[in-house]
């Protein structure tokens, strides 16, 4: 059911309102019989999309609003989140940075609602990678990320005024008998293995005098600092969209 502006070929064409058989509708711009230009389209599900088309797909700057009540606010090629956008998550986290392919991809800040910690560098395809800082409430941790999980040399940093110097390592798992020997030892958090402690530094240093007994007090307590996991995902509100992607297109005459 449509109602609204058609060109001379009957095609639907400017601005108008179309009811699709699925239950979905959409107000705004076509092109040739396409949506194309600014419009809303709004789901059965109660998902709403408002922002750019080209031929039927998100395309451009739009506002995606998902049945979680999560939501999308940035740009879109090919009915996929890309380019630079924030998401605010179903648990009141939020992710502001770059995406490719859906995904957040490239340069981007994560803040976690719960407890304000936030981890601000790279991600790639979705995961956190690449040189990065977690910041916390009283101090926080600068240096690689691979899969979520910090790797390799890094330093901790704290108001106080000091820094503690180290890497982590990834612990080895005890291998089983027969299948488990194949289990991936990803679901093990690496253990932060902390070397020195040094005042403020612009550059993590390498060979300095071993750190005083009090400061060495300091490294005994540090296995209570482990990486903050990544709590907010958008899938639920990504199937309930790819679920309705297909309905969306149909329906169009």
């Amino acid at each position: 059911e449509y109602d609204g502006e058609r060109n001379s070929e009957g095609e639907r064409h400017g601005r108008g309102k179309a009811h699709l058989p699925n239950g979905d509708t959409y107000d705004g711009e076509y092109e040739h019989g396409f949506r194309s230009g600014r419009g809303t389209y709004r789901f059965r599900n109660g998902a709403c999309y408002t922002g750019e088309y080209l031929q039927n797909k998100k395309h451009g700057q739009g506002i995606f609003f998902y049945p979680d009540g999560s939501k999308y606010e940035g740009g879109w090629v090919n009915d996929q989140r890309h380019g630079y956008g924030e998401y605010t998550y179903a648990n009141g986290d939020t992710y502001t940075g770059e995406w490719f392919n859906h995904n957040r991809h490239g340069q981007g800040t994560y803040v976690y609602k719960d407890t304000g910690s936030k981890y601000v560098g790279g991600w790639v395809n979705g995961n956190q990678e690449g040189e990065a800082e977690l910041i916390h409430l009283n101090h926080r941790f600068k240096g690689k990320f691979l899969n979520g999980n910090p790797v390799g040399h890094g330093k901790y940093v704290f108001d106080i005024g000091c820094e503690q110097h180290g890497e982590y390592i990834q612990s080895e798992q005890d291998k089983g008998e027969g299948e488990e020997e194949e289990e991936p030892s990803l679901l093990i958090a690496p253990k932060w293995k902390a070397s020195e402690i040094t005042k403020l530094t612009l550059w993590t240093p390498h060979g300095e005098n071993p750190p005083s007994p009090r400061e060495a007090s300091l490294v005994a307590s540090s296995e209570v600092f482990s990486p903050t996991r990544d709590a907010g995902e958008e899938d639920e509100g990504s199937r309930e969209e790819e679920e309705n992607k297909d309905q969306e297109d149909q329906g169009e005459e």
